[in-house]
């Protein structure tokens, strides 16, 4: 799309997903006085109320209508326990990153204030990195099934798939990024001593793609060694590329190093196209309606959200809020502050209304 304002679909979700994505529509919409953002939110019922009275998960078109209409999406979290099976949630979220292709979650794990990480005598430029985790195949997209189910001889199948597409534009992208953002290094994790099927195309695949970055190092850990490495020595990360699952495991690791889910942003992307962006915390429904969920995930996610929509000054100057509300206490009470989720927000803007004074 072309025009210079930005449209973007605003869908708060269950739980504690419409408390933290009022506070960082509450951002958004500062920012258009202070940088200068042109947004255009609208904001969709998609979510466990709307499933709920009218059996609705995604209407109708939905998805065609965000394309054509909509330069990004900004989720809030999405599970309640009412809907046991999580339908809802797995139409509308998983739908949307299958349906619409969005091969890259993106997950940056990036220390704001030394106090926060349980890691000992660690500094904020120890924890750094990021992990681009491949987001439409692998161990979720479905495949597998029952065999004398509810018996003594039950038998469970759960299938993973790698293609050569799906494993090498994944790749491609985190030596992308690392070439782009000036990284010296990009990791990739896999389990392909035991996985020998799927690790070997994933092997082969990042060492071909290796090979037209030579300015970057590039190494392989086994997935189980990562884990190990990133609580013993996360310095030595700069990106990491891994598949579904690995991937899924290790952004929660990342998560707890940076002070936990409730600082964790996340984008689910493929460039060029309207792109979904999500805090990872989850719906979180014992704390909906309390006051003390963390806006500060949702709040970063916007702050991806406005980089990958090139609003780059605007979304530095989120990123240096959060932080200084963070340095002053300013918090809720999962990060050792006293505040609610309204009042934490409302520290972060006055910080970037007094910066761009």
């Amino acid at each position: 799309m072309t025009r210079n304002v930005k449209r973007i679909a605003v869908v708060a979700g269950d739980g504690i997903g419409p408390e933290v994505t009022r506070e960082a529509v509450r951002v958004l919409e500062l920012l258009r006085a202070t940088h200068g953002v042109e947004l255009e939110l609208q904001a969709f019922d998609w979510g466990a109320e709307k499933f709920l009275r009218e059996g609705v998960t995604l209407p109708d078109g939905a998805l065609e209508m965000l394309t054509r209409e909509f330069d990004a999406i900004f989720a809030g979290a999405f599970g309640d326990p009412r809907v046991p099976s999580n339908k809802h949630a797995e139409d509308i979220l998983l739908g949307m990153r299958r349906k619409l292709d969005l091969y890259i979650n993106l997950r940056p794990v990036r220390l704001l204030d030394a106090r926060l990480t349980p890691l000992r005598e660690r500094k904020i430029e120890d924890v750094d990195f990021v992990v681009f985790r491949e987001n439409t195949e692998g161990a979720y997209c479905g495949a597998g099934g029952f065999l004398k189910r509810g018996t003594q001889d039950e038998i469970a199948t759960q299938e993973e798939l790698n293609t050569r597409r799906g494993v090498e534009r994944i790749i491609v992208a985190a030596f992308e990024y690392a070439r782009k953002q000036g990284r010296k290094k990009v990791t990739m994790a896999d389990k392909s001593n035991v996985q020998r099927f799927g690790g070997d195309l994933w092997q082969r695949v990042f060492k071909e793609v290796a090979v037209g970055y030579a300015e970057i190092e590039a190494n392989h850990q086994y997935v189980d060694a990562m884990a190990m490495f990133m609580v013993l020595n996360p310095a030595q990360y700069d990106v990491i590329v891994t598949n579904n699952l690995f991937g899924d495991i290790l952004t929660d690791l990342g998560a707890a190093l940076q002070g936990g889910l409730g600082l964790a942003a996340s984008g689910n992307i493929h460039p060029g196209r309207v792109s979904l962006f999500e805090p990872v915390h989850g719906s979180a429904p014992p704390l909906a309606g309390k006051g003390v969920a963390n806006p500060c995930g949702a709040i970063l996610t916007a702050a991806m959200m406005l980089e990958y929509l090139g609003h780059d000054a605007a979304s530095r100057a989120v990123e240096v809020a959060v932080r200084l509300s963070i340095n002053a206490g300013e918090t809720t009470r999962d990060l050792g502050g006293q505040l609610s989720t309204t009042e934490a927000s409302a520290s972060i803007c006055r910080h970037i209304e007094r910066a761009a004074q």
